[in-house]
């Protein structure tokens, strides 16, 4: 009976009466494109025989991800080639996971005007702007938001002088404004990493907007990842969660793929953790996990959407404890995450070993922090990002805090090395 009580206590906990729990059932499993549902007659089995009918594979995703446990947390026998991944949520153990791999417009686009004066465009001339939209990509993951913002200036001038100036077809004047929003998609991004926050959320709704008029759900998501990041750094934690759930629906209107639905997850698990609502990190984490493990059947994933991964829910997961007070449970989680990147991503590596050496040197371990930071700072000259030095300033606070001979000479480098600016 201990265990049919299980659920029924996980249940009453999430505030959940049976039938209400069966609606949710229902909204989780849609959410995430599982054909899976439960009956109240069904879940009072769960709850009051002994031992409990163990759910089908489907029902155990989804009820994972509704409790962010394991299904055998929830009272269920459970047999060994059923255990989950969602398990490694809680595990502050090794880490395991399988390698990274890397419709029409509700408003169509300008058509051509008769009586229009200036240059034809066509679809060399969108190609061309398309192969600079990727070089902007390369550029903020080798060296960072700063030196990719003014060549990302210098690209929207001449799309937006082409619109207004040039004739061209529906079909290209659509794909000039698709172009547009994703470049405003990176802009924000830009800001988000480097300032001001101002113009990174005007940028992010730029981006949202040219991408409703011409109905492309996908820029939409793009455009409201980042907006998520913007607005929690804002402390616009409101409208970060409304923008997760509209996302969450544009993405099932857009019939998106289980990678941009797990971008879409991870901005979730930003939002509760900011908000300090562990159990809600844990759930949206649940979710993670459940995509990515769907990532492989992805055929046509949006260039936005191509970083989220293993090593994504590795970070978000680290910073969840992190909040939660408990660096030492993050550090395994941080470690994998930076072991985990690939070469040409060097300010995310920067990032996230900045990440762990922060981490670290909450959890005591002041050598090794040290020694992480130290790496950050030999390639600190490289790279072009603000929240990268706020990050190091923070580092440095902490250490001087600290008063070791090893955390003062850490920090007169980090000031050495930022000028100063610590």
């Amino acid at each position: 009976m201990w265990m049919a009580s299980k659920l029924a206590s996980l249940r009453g906990m999430a505030g959940y009466t049976q039938a209400t729990f069966v609606a949710a059932f229902a909204r989780e499993a849609a959410r995430l494109s599982i054909g899976a549902s439960v009956s109240v007659r069904q879940l009072r089995r769960w709850e009051s025989e002994s031992p409990p009918p163990l759910p089908h594979p489907s029902q155990q995703v989804v009820l994972e991800a509704m409790f962010g446990l394991p299904l055998a947390e929830m009272g269920f026998d459970v047999p060994s080639h059923r255990y989950s991944t969602v398990e490694r949520i809680g595990d502050d153990g090794e880490v395991k996971r399988r390698s990274f791999v890397t419709g029409a417009g509700a408003v169509a686009a300008s058509a051509a005007l008769p009586s229009r004066q200036g240059p034809r465009v066509g679809a060399s001339e969108v190609a061309a702007f398309h192969a600079r939209l990727a070089d902007l990509y390369t550029v903020d993951h080798q060296s960072g938001g700063i030196p990719a913002k003014a060549r990302a200036a210098q690209l929207e001038q001449e799309i937006t002088q082409v619109l207004s100036r040039s004739i061209y077809t529906s079909r290209v004047g659509r794909a000039l404004q698709a172009a547009l929003s994703e470049l405003h998609s990176n802009q924000a991004w830009y800001g988000y990493d480097s300032g001001p926050i101002g113009q990174a959320r005007t940028a992010a709704m730029e981006a949202l907007t040219a991408a409703q008029l011409i109905g492309d759900g996908l820029l939409q998501l793009s455009a409201l990842e980042t907006l998520v990041l913007i607005d929690i750094k804002a402390d616009r934690l409101w409208e970060a969660a409304s923008a997760v759930e509209f996302a969450y629906d544009v993405a099932r209107r857009s019939g998106a793929g289980p990678t941009v639905h797990l971008v879409v997850a991870l901005r979730e698990a930003n939002v509760a953790t900011q908000a300090g609502d562990t159990t809600a990190a844990r759930r949206a984490l649940s979710r993670a996990l459940s995509y990515q493990s769907r990532a492989d059947t992805d055929t046509d994933v949006p260039h936005w959407a191509r970083f989220a991964g293993p090593i994504e829910i590795d970070y978000a997961t680290a910073d969840m404890y992190v909040a939660a007070g408990e660096p030492r449970r993050a550090v395994p989680f941080m470690r994998a995450a930076v072991d985990g990147l690939a070469r040409g991503y060097a300010r995310n590596t920067a990032w996230y070993r900045s990440k762990l050496a922060c981490t670290l040197l909450d959890a005591g371990d002041i050598e090794e922090a040290c020694a992480e930071m130290g790496s950050v700072l030999d390639v600190y000259e490289e790279i072009g990002s603000d929240r990268l030095t706020r990050r190091m300033r923070a580092f440095d606070k902490t250490a001087i805090a600290l008063d070791t001979a090893m955390t003062h000479d850490m920090s007169a480098r980090i000031h050495e090395v930022v000028r100063g600016g610590c």
